[in-house]
């Protein structure tokens, strides 16, 4: 069985690591992927990024995942976001020994607290600088505390006592709890959990169902011992964490410590507990996402199958009838003559005087003594003016104020409607069997779907925060995307063997060739001017071509002329330029397959036709960047096998735009 919830012993470890992993890093953007789950984009420095899940009541950790997000947020998000964007994170921590974490995070000098509570059905709540509640996942009025906008937060109150601040004497009360099982009431004794105490038990050599009334002193040192070491182990530096699995291969739990009641499982050892819980639930994800498209699948199935049994129901109902009515119509003509008599003869004597009960004795006798036609006759009903007769087996009413033929007709036009139903009832249960098969086909397919991870999140390379492409000869070429990436490229990235361009016009980006002591081709040396002059202010104003210059590292200086001052991203150039006359402007942006990700990539157009055949060429024009984008991404589809199309497709529009010069463009056609 799949683990629901994470442990006090869990989130000491996870907060331990979170709290080393994400100090000083700034909450870029918060998504509310489902009514109970936040997911934080972070930035540290130097541009890595980490992505943290939060889920109320069961979970928090990084995430190396992809998440489809909502495209309209939700107003708990849309706060978060008000309140928390752009904050840095200065301290993740454990409230005490509870299953509770505190993110603090300041943002315009004042301080917020995001409090996770993991224990129940959880909550998210965002605390102000004075401990009043902003905004919660959930408003609650309960009997020791109240979650509720503007009151003050408190803790709730602790269930159980705290391991870490226990002493041998207070395990003495556990003999209060009688008869009770000791791992029943070490559970509740520490609010750990059954299986943490389970654990403590088989490490002390106590019998779980040993009754706590009988627990004798050396059992008692043996669990406490066994507790401290315990703590010790995952508050240790050499912490080996593990996903557990069973013999039929289920992931069947995550722990920071290898535990001995799966002494018997197989297991898998990761790196960090924050990658352990990710894959864990990652794994979990795909369980519970994969059993609701079934269950989807088979409730679908279900419906229609009671959708099908009612129209058979009136499928054979009708056949019935319409076999029925068939019979009494060709009845009534077999006995035309007979039955016309009977009718003519019942209103010949009401007619003269008799009373009904008087027609109806006489009919009874003659059926009585057999003789024709009262044989036919069952009953007489006066205030509908029918006679019930039968007739070969048939029994049904003749009307006496009509001819008998036109009874027949009636019975005739019933059978007819009926057969009409029928039809359309034979078309129904083909139709809904159509349906189930369908319903059953799609649940395969949308369980084949699920049944794989949502996909992990491109580790990207520290270039990719740049400009930037791979030239045809495979040399990594970089380039600013404003002033402060300018300064960047050049004071940290710049070393003595590579090449720099720039193009000759204000406000172009300083482009280097990392050649790591090689030669540089012709065919770089064209890429890398047109890149500069792609890039450049040049194509905002819709130039078709410019003259780009290069020179070497030892010519670029920070030392402005005297009296004269260089403001952030310039540069002094000494020495003599080389340049490159008539650069045009285009660029390519193209689809690259890797491992298990489709890769966006951009540059000049020799390049990229060098490394895809899936491209598209863009040159200076008026459509706005994200239109821009749009029909890049189209195009890319159209162009790729079918069996990428989706991929494509689903490529987020930022990932294109990135490669997009500054003042949109236009595709070349």
């Amino acid at each position: 069985m799949l683990k629901v919830e994470m442990s006090s012993f869990d989130i000491v470890v996870v907060t331990v690591e979170l709290n080393h992993m994400l100090i000083d890093f700034k909450i870029n953007n918060i998504y509310q992927l489902n009514p109970k789950t936040l997911l934080l984009k972070l930035r540290g420095r130097e541009g890595v990024r980490s992505d943290l899940l939060i889920e109320a009541g069961r979970r928090i950790h990084l995430t190396s995942y992809q998440f489809e997000k909502p495209v309209h947020p939700p107003n708990f998000c849309m706060a978060l976001r008000k309140y928390l964007r752009n904050g840095t994170i200065t301290s993740v921590q454990q409230y005490g020994f509870e299953r509770i974490v505190e993110l603090f995070i300041i943002r315009k000098g004042e301080e917020y607290r995001l409090v996770v509570e993991l224990f129940g059905n959880g909550n998210i709540v965002l605390v102000d600088p004075s401990n009043k509640i902003l905004h919660a996942l959930s408003y609650r009025r309960m009997r020791d505390r109240n979650i509720v906008r503007g009151e003050p937060y408190v803790y709730p109150p602790s269930i159980g006592e705290d391991p870490t601040k226990l002493q041998r004497a207070d395990l003495d009360k556990l003999k209060e709890y009688g008869q009770l099982e000791v791992v029943k009431a070490l559970s509740r004794f520490l609010s750990i959990g059954g299986l943490y105490a389970e654990e403590l038990l088989i490490r002390a050599d106590v019998p779980k169902d040993t009754a706590c009334a009988s627990l004798s002193n050396v059992e008692l040192d043996a669990i406490f011992d066994n507790l401290n070491k315990l703590l010790s182990e995952i508050t240790g530096s050499n912490l080996k964490t593990y996903v557990y699995i069973d013999e039929a291969g289920r992931w069947v739990d995550v722990a920071p410590v290898c535990l001995r009641k799966y002494s018997d499982f197989k297991r898998v050892q990761f790196s960090s507990f924050n990658e352990a819980l990710d894959e864990y639930y990652a794994k979990a994800f795909v369980v519970e996402k994969t059993t609701d498209v079934k269950d989807t699948a088979d409730q679908e199935a279900s419906r229609l199958e009671r959708v099908l049994r009612e129209q058979e129901t009136v499928l054979h109902e009708s056949k019935k009838k319409a076999e029925v009515y068939r019979k009494i119509g060709a009845a009534i003509y077999s006995h035309l003559n007979e039955l016309q008599l009977l009718t003519q003869r019942i209103m010949t004597e009401k007619r003269n005087g008799k009373s009904w009960n008087e027609i109806v004795e006489n009919l009874k006798a003659e059926k009585q003594e057999s003789r024709s036609p009262a044989v036919y006759f069952q009953a007489l009903k006066p205030k509908a003016l029918s006679v019930q007769v039968s007739v070969d087996g048939q029994t049904f009413d003749l009307d006496l104020k009509a001819p008998v033929q036109k009874t027949a007709s009636k019975y005739y036009v019933k059978a007819k409607r009926e057969e009409r139903k029928v039809k359309g009832a034979q078309e129904a249960v083909k139709k809904t069997r159509e349906q189930i098969e369908k319903a059953r086909l799609q649940g395969i397919k949308k369980v084949e779907h699920v049944s794989a991870p949502p996909p992990k999140t491109r580790k990207r390379e520290w270039y990719e925060k740049f400009r930037w492409f791979h030239s045809s000869d495979g040399l990594l070429v970089i380039g600013g995307r404003d002033a402060t990436t300018n300064e960047i490229i050049i004071k940290r990235h710049m070393e003595p063997n590579d090449i720099v361009f720039h193009a000759e016009i204000t406000g172009a980006p300083f482009v280097l060739v990392k050649t790591k002591g090689k030669e540089v081709p012709d065919r770089t040396m064209q890429e890398a001017a047109q890149f500069a002059a792609s890039y450049s202010r040049a194509w905002r104003e819709g130039l078709g071509a410019l003259d780009v210059y290069w020179v070497r590292p030892e010519q670029v200086s920070k030392t402005p002329p005297s009296g004269e001052y260089l403001s952030r991203g310039a540069f002094m150039i000494r020495g003599s330029k080389n340049y490159v006359k008539g650069v045009p402007l285009e660029v390519a942006v193209g689809i690259r397959t890797g491992d298990e990700h489709v890769n966006v990539v951009g540059g000049p157009s020799n390049a990229i036709s060098s490394q895809t055949q899936i491209y598209v060429k863009i040159v200076p024009g008026r459509e706005s960047s994200g239109k821009l984008a749009k029909q890049v991404r189209s195009k890319l589809a159209r162009l790729a096998p079918e069996d990428m199309r989706q991929k494509i497709l689903n490529i987020r529009l930022e990932e294109i735009q990135r490669f997009i010069p500054a003042g949109g463009g236009t595709i070349k056609k």
